[in-house]
């Protein structure tokens, strides 16, 4: 079993409770205009084994609090993210939380088969130009789905507008040397970083303002 990988990290303190470990998909055919991941929309070429996958991330596994699951849009590699899914519950405790840009209705037959293994689902896809005022979600047609006890004991606190805290992102670093960020950026916030290191004699290029010329 493989999957198009687009990069995994730990810790993450911004998509979920406590430190998570988090793992992004490559490839979303929904292409959400505005989307700030627009570098995982193609089917890119780091094609890795879930045996792999499970080996590299097994340190952090005995550590995180939790896992996020993001992308990209997972469901459409669902066979590897059914497998990943069972593997993770077999190897942790923690919660896991699933981002998708699909509807919960759509999503309806698949969520079937992974009943027990997702604790919580943020569905539907990004819409730009709507309100942006809860939490983990980056419009407010998004919506949160608490899918297990266990989702609804750890991610029950997120049904609820922002708060100052959430207004944060986690900073990673590859070793090509570029920088990403994890969490929910407000609206014009890269923008207006990209502006600041243009001010002080930095190039910075995102793919939230880049996606919009294609």
């Amino acid at each position: 079993m493989h999957l198009s990988l687009s990069r995994v990290h730990f810790p993450v303190t911004t998509l979920g409770p406590g430190q998570r470990l988090g793992i992004w998909f490559q490839g979303c055919s929904l292409r959400c205009p505005g989307c700030i991941s627009a570098d995982t929309w193609g089917p890119g070429k780091r094609q890795v084994s879930l045996d792999a996958l499970l080996t590299q991330i097994a340190p952090w596994l005995a550590q995180a609090d939790g896992i996020t699951v993001s992308g990209g849009e997972p469901f459409e590699q669902f066979d590897a993210l059914l497998a990943l899914l069972r593997a993770l519950r077999q190897r942790s405790a923690g919660d896991i939380l699933v981002y998708s840009g699909h509807s919960l209705e759509a999503l309806g037959p698949q969520l079937e088969q992974t009943q027990g293994l997702i604790d919580g689902l943020i569905s539907d896809p990004y819409q730009e130009h709507s309100e942006q005022t809860l939490a983990l979600r980056g419009s407010d047609n998004q919506r949160l789905s608490l899918l297990t006890p266990l989702g609804r004991a750890r991610l029950a606190d997120y049904q609820r507008p922002l708060r100052a805290a959430d207004k944060a992102l986690d900073l990673m670093f590859d070793e090509a040397g570029s920088v990403w960020m994890a969490g929910i950026p407000r609206r014009g916030d890269l923008l207006r970083l990209r502006d600041l290191l243009h001010s002080q004699g930095h190039q910075l290029q995102t793919s939230a303002h880049t996606s919009k010329r294609r």
